[in-house]
């Protein structure tokens, strides 16, 4: 794989990480507005990220493919295949 894919994935990996602790955090504790404001700035940083890697990659989810006349979702290796 690519080092900038691979490097771009890990970045992706990484932010959906905090984004996955905040949510955790957030289920005990729904009314922390510091944890809310930054829920929210992770969730703009990875929507960023995600579009940041679909533009150079491709779509890394099946279901965002925006191809309406053949399935590219198998034309190149999936965003898993070769990451460390």
């Amino acid at each position: 794989m690519n080092e900038d894919k691979c490097s771009a994935m890990k970045k992706l990996q990484e932010i959906s990480f905090v984004l996955d602790e905040l949510r955790l955090f957030l289920d005990t504790h729904p009314f922390d507005k510091e944890a809310l404001g930054c829920f929210e700035n992770y969730r703009s940083e990875r929507e960023k990220a995600l579009s940041e890697y679909e533009t150079a990659f491709g779509p890394i989810e099946s279901y965002r493919v925006k191809e309406n006349t053949t399935w590219t979702w198998v034309d190149d290796p999936w965003p898993w295949e070769g990451v460390i």
